[in-house]
């Protein structure tokens, strides 16, 4: 069994997805008025030159997964240290990113930033408690890998 076979009905899965999309629309409210907005360059998208590591929690997954599986679009393996999604420096997977690609500005707020990722977690905490699932915060490497294999 992976990591991400949660069992949950279809009306869990709808609500979940639900859940995280009002979240997403939260982030990027309260990230619309920042004084240095994304640039859009790609560059946090290469982890390893960048130094950092994506985090991402169960219900995210699930609504990263079922933002793929509508559009037709594969699970990719993470065989470097850059996101697989990342095609000519721009996010291929940009509507359904996780809250970390969402919040994280290489010019950005660090205070903010540190604020939004803190309420997001605690936020998709509550929705695994919510929901009975298993609470896991996963870097993005390990979570490809584990459903690419």
């Amino acid at each position: 069994m992976s990591i991400f076979d949660f069992q949950f009905s279809i009306e869990q899965k709808l609500a979940i997805v639900d859940a995280v999309g009002r979240l997403y629309c939260q982030l990027e409210a309260s990230l619309s008025s920042s004084p240095m907005p994304c640039k859009a360059c790609g560059q946090c998208c290469d982890f390893e030159s960048f130094g950092h590591r994506l985090f991402l929690t169960p219900p995210e997954w699930i609504y990263f997964q079922a933002g793929l599986t509508q559009n037709n679009i594969p699970l990719l393996p993470m065989t470097t240290g850059v996101c697989p999604y990342r095609k000519d420096s721009q996010c291929s997977v940009y509507p359904w990113r996780f809250a970390g690609c969402r919040i994280f500005n290489c010019t950005g707020d660090a205070d903010l930033q540190g604020q939004l990722s803190e309420e997001a977690v605690a936020f998709c905490k509550n929705l695994c408690i919510q929901h009975g699932l298993k609470y896991r915060y996963l870097d993005l490497k390990t979570a490809l890998n584990e459903v690419s294999t």
